[in-house]
């Protein structure tokens, strides 16, 4: 059986509320696995936990509950020196490129100072080594002294993204990487990366709030709903054939091009339910329009069970 690069098992997050004794579970009680060289999508709409999740995998947060491993290695809980090294390992690519950057620094400095802090090359190569990873990304090494705020967005997150790659990392977390790029931008960092997982092996947790960039890069999906997940499996089966209700509702949303296979768009009614008072069965059965929902749904909380080659988290999955 094949050991996963990067184990998440009943991570939870609790943070305080509005008001006094109000809790927000932010991530509740969710497992994932990411393999050596596949990238897993993380999807859901915004507010469901999904970069709450992606910080808390890579170290930036503590989680409340549950645990994570990285090569069968704790990631929480570790010493100075662990956290270091484990840092090599695990990097972030952030949504806002030009708040990830310090914009004192040339992204030629930006771009090197991992290099510089883990002492992975003289002192003498730094420079040659930051032009490499500038070419590899796109960018034309000459600029490497100009300031962020000289940079377009998309190369702005080339920018990040070499960053990330200087300390040769074997996990990238992608936190919804290309959410403020035009489509076309979009396209050719979507590109990027999926030439950069094939050079490097890299392995993705690949965070987005849209199904049609998820599904261009992912090899298996994660649909998270309200700090859960509800439905995990792979990319095609998930994007074709969804099982759950919110699966099959942000799949509607998705445009093709061939009208034909276009679903009947399915427009969700009211607003997520609060995650200070989530309700006591199923979180999406306030908004679900399964001709089957009953008292069921709203009275128990469905498992995340097998079915077929995914894991669904429904009452009546096995006829949607």
């Amino acid at each position: 059986m094949t050991v996963p690069l990067l184990s998440a098992r009943e991570l939870t997050r609790v943070f305080p509320g509005g008001r006094p004794g109000d809790k927000v579970h932010a991530v509740n009680g969710v497992s994932v696995d990411v393999f050596v060289g596949e990238t897993l999508g993380l999807v859901g709409e915004s507010g469901c936990g999904k970069s709450t999740l992606g910080r808390i995998v890579v170290g930036l947060d503590q989680p409340s509950g549950g645990t994570v491993t990285f090569e069968g290695r704790p990631v929480h809980g570790i010493g100075r020196a662990e956290r270091k090294a484990l840092t090599r390992q695990l990097q972030i690519v952030f949504q806002d490129p030009y708040s990830s950057l310090d914009p004192r620094m040339t992204v030629g400095e930006s771009i090197g100072e991992g290099i510089r802090i883990h002492r992975m090359h003289p002192a003498s190569e730094v420079d040659d080594r930051v032009d490499a990873l500038m070419r590899e990304v796109g960018l034309d090494p000459a600029a490497r002294d100009r300031y962020p705020h000289e940079f377009s967005g998309g190369q702005r997150q080339r920018v990040g993204i070499a960053r990330a790659l200087a300390v040769e990392p074997r996990l990238l977390v992608c936190d919804e990487p290309v959410s403020a790029l035009d489509v076309s931008v979009q396209a050719q960092v979507l590109n990027l990366l999926a030439d950069l997982q094939q050079a490097r092996g890299l392995a993705y947790l690949f965070i987005a709030h849209d199904l049609a960039v998820v599904r261009q890069l992912a090899h298996r999906i994660a649909v998270m709903y309200l700090g859960r997940l509800v439905e995990v499996g792979p990319a095609a089966l998930v994007t074709d054939r969804p099982r759950h209700p919110y699966t099959q509702a942000l799949r509607s949303a998705v445009p093709r091009l061939d009208s034909d296979r276009q679903p009947a768009r399915i427009i969700l009614t009211g607003d997520p339910p609060s995650p200070t008072a989530p309700p006591p069965g199923c979180a999406f059965a306030p908004r679900c329009f399964h001709p089957l929902r009953d008292g069921r749904c709203t009275a128990e909380r469905p498992a995340l069970r097998v079915l077929g080659a995914s894991l669904v988290a429904c009452h009546h999955a096995e006829e949607s």
